[in-house]
């Protein structure tokens, strides 16, 4: 296979600042370099290569468009184009920066004390510390509002009880934003490894995102002081601007992994000969490439729109939501496609698109579903609200 140099069919990275291509390039060549000879073999294991994490710190990937103590405190669309080249590695590498970014550090920075400011950011940021978002649990997935953990006041402490599942970074998180209902509402806290009651496992027997650490929270009578409390947090809404901050990554991450689909099956398919030429000059294999690279390019102009308006402090929902639900299902297309272009090499690790397919049907699934996707953006059209 011939090395990725990307997918820019209409042009578009000449809309691109200097400083933004300079970020995009180094993280593509991080990926190439330090990420992809090691994915097959953390997909197999079903671990992430924590041995990046400094990396990542390092090059000021972790919460790059987050501002605060020792936060890079970058742009949008800056934030955006690594998201896009981490998924061009695997699902994984992005969910991880996207989890410690937006569902870890900006809620800190957002909600979140002074002190706890002063405390976590720098060590999120550099990659010293680890953390993880406890919102969804076994029974309450696309309804957070119904969540059962319960935050009980008691003096000027809080007792936590519940449990959390489906949360990336769990294990090796050292600090957890658990999301609890409290008589006042929903809170957030700050839960640090080591308190007592406070515990982590695994979730076993994953067929995708393999190369992540996904697990369940569970919080046993956990005491924490009012310190620990986001102090700025108040209801659902809060839990809720995270998970839109994390959507916004994902749409743009799903376009790396679509497009490394279509870089592999194009370049498979002129190397690949059948009834004497090339697969690529079969008219039925080049109409495949073109839908891919059409869906590619109209979800490119897309996320570099939603970037530019996110910059100019434009961050509505329902938009946010319109493109991770068209980018994610376009993707997944993109990597069924690719891996049927491939034929039986596409079952195989030597090729990314299965790999990519398999990821994709999570994305397609966690923070918001397409269903709740199209809802969201339902109601934003028509002014009525179909959910319950």
């Amino acid at each position: 296979m011939t090395g990725f140099t990307g997918v820019d069919y209409y042009r578009l990275d000449e809309n691109l600042s200097d400083a933004e291509r300079g970020v995009r390039d180094v993280v593509r060549s991080f990926v190439d370099r330090d990420f992809l000879p090691l994915v097959r073999e953390h997909f197999h294991a079903g671990t992430f290569p924590t041995e990046l994490i400094p990396v990542l710190g390092s090059l000021g990937l972790l919460g790059a468009s987050i501002s605060g103590p020792g936060c890079p405190g970058l742009g949008h669309t800056i934030y955006g184009l690594i998201c896009r080249e981490l998924e061009r590695g695997d699902s994984g590498l992005r969910s991880f920066v996207s989890v410690q970014g937006s569902l870890v550090m900006w809620p800190i920075a957002t909600y979140g004390s002074q002190e706890q400011k002063q405390r976590w950011l720098p060590e999120l940021a550099a990659g010293r510390k680890i953390g993880c978002f406890g919102l969804t649990e076994a029974n309450h997935g696309s309804d957070p509002g119904g969540m059962e953990t319960r935050a009980e006041p008691d003096g000027d402490h809080w007792v936590l009880r519940g449990s959390k599942l489906w949360i990336t970074n769990a294990t090796m998180a050292d600090v957890a934003v658990v999301w609890a209902r409290a008589p006042e509402g929903i809170m957030g806290f700050l839960v640090e490894k080591g308190t007592p009651g406070f515990s982590a496992g695994p979730v076993k027997g994953k067929w995708s995102l393999r190369a992540s650490d996904t697990g369940e929270l569970v919080l046993d009578e956990v005491r924490l002081p009012e310190a620990s409390r986001l102090p700025l947090a108040r209801g659902l809404r809060a839990p809720l601007s995270c998970l839109n901050e994390a959507r916004y990554g994902i749409a743009w991450g799903a376009v790396g992994a679509a497009s490394d689909c279509y870089h592999t099956a194009l370049t498979y398919s002129r190397q690949r000969q059948q009834f004497g030429k090339p697969l690529a000059g079969f008219q039925l294999v080049q109409a495949k490439l073109v839908a891919m690279l059409t869906e590619i390019t109209k979800a490119q102009a897309l996320i570099l729109q939603l970037g530019r308006l996110k910059d100019r402090g434009i961050n509505e929902v329902p938009l946010v939501s319109l493109a991770k639900r068209n980018n994610v299902a376009m993707a997944l297309e993109c990597a069924r496609t690719a891996r049927d272009i491939l034929g039986a090499a596409g079952v195989t690790d030597e090729f990314s698109p299965g790999r990519h397919m398999a990821n994709l049907e999570s994305v397609l699934t966690y923070e918001g579903t397409h269903d709740i996707h199209t809802l969201i953006v339902g109601a934003d059209i028509t002014g009525e609200q179909a959910f319950r």
